[in-house]
């Protein structure tokens, strides 16, 4: 019977996993097996079918030792991402009180040097009207708080100069419709209002569903972010485009950025977690005193910012004054506590409001280093906190654009 469960060790409850091993050959193969399933392994087929597209450029957008060669320690991104979130997390917790309440107190600076002129953008273009007014196809799925979102999404980029109204507007137009590159479309809805609102013909996805309208010709890039060479993709060449990207994780954020970069077109993202792969202005957070550990405990407090109820309109999740409430509260309790013990103890709207500090922090990194590649950029909140506590928006463009 034992040999029929798992041998995964389980440190924390100190013995073997209970679950029964997966029997199914698409996880495990016999050794004896092995040279006849590569040869009909439908994985390997497909990972050999994509090095083979002209556009796969293994590891491309990953960035180079140099631009990882941050506050002062030189680090390749393989040894980067081996920095998890427990690992962060175990680093926190192993500082002195002293230690930790330096670090709030730091990131609490830091913020209100650099964070204070991320202006609110709220806007409904005139040319969205469609989807605000539910004039669209009955078969789309319609949430007021998404189409908001979209909607002003779009309004800023149409305010930049990236966007064209489209009504009396030549269709054929290919500069007033630029091509879309959407990176994590989702559903691809975000791309879908571009499409009905903005005269958008050519759509470049990975991997997602979207409504398919006759005028419109979608292309699927079915790869990692991180392995894809824009430049090399045959039917994007010489073409102008849109790049934009909502629903990214922190790591895949910046991979997109690199990814644009690489022909320096214009170019949109939104703000998402932080993460190992994060491209930053290396001399900007050195003259803010922030060493390589404090950024990865930074990076890992960006995780405290989903703590608090969202749906409440009073709370601010700008106000500084609160973070060291809980640690003052137990420091005055007489009892010996540690770092664990504080963070355990925290208000959930403490640690909200240092999640969207740490956030807010790491947006500005991103938005000095554009800057520093010669882009023209703002990071604006382009809707209210009640309607999504997820409210910044990067947007970027070429100065020649302008």
């Amino acid at each position: 019977m034992e040999e029929t469960r798992c041998k995964f060790w389980l440190p924390k409850k100190n013995r073997f996993c209970s679950n029964a091993r997966l029997n199914d050959s698409s996880f495990s193969v016999l050794k004896e097996n092995l040279d006849g399933h590569v040869k009909r392994c439908p994985l390997l087929k497909q990972v050999r079918s994509l090095s083979q597209q002209p556009f796969y450029h293994k590891g491309i957008n990953a960035g180079k030792e140099d631009d990882e060669e941050e506050l002062g320690a030189v680090t390749s991104t393989a040894v980067e991402d081996n920095v998890t979130s427990e690992m962060k997390r175990n680093a926190v917790h192993s500082m002195t009180v002293p230690e930790f309440c330096n670090l709030i107190k730091k990131i609490e600076s830091v913020h209100a040097l650099i964070c204070n002129g991320i202006c609110d953008s709220f806007k409904i273009p005139e040319a969205c009207g469609m989807w605000i007014k539910r004039e669209i196809d009955r078969k789309l799925p319609f949430q007021e708080k998404h189409v908001t979102q979209q909607a002003s999404i779009l309004g800023n980029l149409e305010e930049f100069g990236v966007l064209k109204n489209s009504v009396g507007v030549n269709q054929d137009d290919e500069k007033a419709a630029p091509a879309v590159v959407e990176f994590g479309a989702g559903r691809g809805y975000l791309t879908q209002m571009l499409a009905d609102c903005y005269g958008t013909k050519r759509v470049f996805l990975a991997d997602r569903s979207l409504r398919q309208k006759e005028s419109l010709t979608i292309e699927r890039l079915r790869i990692d972010i991180e392995d894809l060479d824009l430049s090399a993709v045959e039917s994007l060449r010489n073409v102008p485009y849109l790049a934009i990207g909502k629903h990214l994780c922190g790591p895949a954020t910046d991979l997109a950025l690199r990814c644009c970069l690489m022909e320096q077109y214009t170019q949109d993202n939104v703000e998402h977690c932080s993460s190992n792969n994060y491209i930053r202005d290396k001399k900007y957070m050195l003259n803010l005193g922030i060493t390589k550990e404090e950024f990865h405990a930074i990076s890992w407090f960006t995780s405290w910012a989903v703590d608090a109820d969202h749906g409440l309109d009073h709370l601010d999740f700008t106000d500084s004054r609160m973070h060291l409430e809980s640690i003052e509260k137990e420091l005055g309790s007489g009892l010996p506590v540690g770092v664990e013990d504080i963070v355990r103890n925290m208000k959930a709207v403490e640690r909200a409001v240092l999640g969207f500090m740490c956030k807010q922090i790491i947006d500005v990194g991103r938005l000095m280093w554009m800057k520093e590649q010669g882009l023209e950029a703002e990071l604006v909140k382009y809707v209210p906190s009640s309607i999504s506590p997820e409210n910044h928006l990067l947007i970027a463009k070429l100065a020649s654009l302008s």
